[in-house]
């Protein structure tokens, strides 16, 4: 791939987005290649985890690549929209946890691949907006459907409506991300994060993911019976009888993922 650095080791998949010349910035050659590797880790039974980066200490993602589309008409640009909306949806639908590690600006298109992913961890210099409004359009990849959903109606309109940019710590009190620590300890930070869920049933997260992502669009009735049905799955796994056996031995379980 030409603007995707890929690292699988150990059942950890390190994606980083290698454009840091264009602050990383969502070409239509880059979307395709998140969408393609996006389906490829989905289907890759050894990677239990995906850690997203961008190159560099500027920015993880500033959005789509504007400077690409100069010249483009309206009419021109639906391969544009298509591509980073389905990367970005691509990246939303990976059946392994997904974590985001943001580091400088992640705008635009930037961030929504951020609130793509189940977790975000960020730098103290972390910068994030959805400033479309500021442009004449507005977020088209999943901003005004997945940021709400993460952060709530209200404070969602207000960063959306208003193109407002907010900073790392303004981001951790809204929710957004989870963590925030300085720069020189983000890798430290992700290492405790990756070693937390190696600690955890790859099959478990899994349909807890699945569980959780379906059941938000659905009534409570119909997600207490996608929970039920992705509960059975683990039920009768080789995991959950080897955490029963390792509870009971007290040591720490050997899960293979079936």
């Amino acid at each position: 791939m030409n603007n995707l650095l890929v690292d699988i080791k150990g059942g950890v998949a390190r994606v980083t987005i290698n454009r840091p010349q264009a602050h990383n910035a969502l070409s239509k050659e880059t979307n395709e290649e998140l969408q393609e590797l996006a389906t490829e880790l989905a289907n890759n039974s050894d990677v239990r985890v995906v850690l997203l980066r961008g190159a560099g200490e500027k920015s993880f993602c500033a959005g789509a690549d504007l400077k690409e589309r100069k010249g483009v008409s309206a009419e021109e640009t639906g391969p544009y929209v298509d591509a980073i909306s389905g990367a970005i949806h691509a990246w939303a639908r990976i059946p392994q946890p997904t974590i985001a590690v943001v580091n400088g600006y992640a705008f635009g298109g930037g961030m929504e691949l951020a609130i793509a992913c189940d977790i975000r961890i960020a730098s103290d210099n972390a910068v994030f907006g959805l400033t479309e409004v500021k442009l004449g359009i507005m977020p088209g990849a999943g901003g005004t459907q997945r940021l709400p959903r993460l952060i709530g109606v209200a404070a969602a309109k207000e960063l959306i409506l208003l193109g407002k940019r907010i900073d790392a710590e303004r981001a951790l009190a809204i929710g957004l991300v989870s963590a925030v620590v300085p720069t020189a300890e983000l890798d430290a930070a992700e290492e405790r994060l990756l070693s937390d869920i190696a600690g955890c049933a790859p099959l478990s997260l899994r349909m807890a993911k699945e569980a959780i992502d379906r059941g938000v669009e659905v009534g409570v009735e119909e997600g207490l019976r996608i929970e039920r049905a992705c509960y059975e799955r683990t039920l009768f796994s080789d995991d959950r009888n080897e955490g029963l056996a390792a509870f009971a031995e007290k040591r720490a379980p050997r899960f293979t993922g079936r």
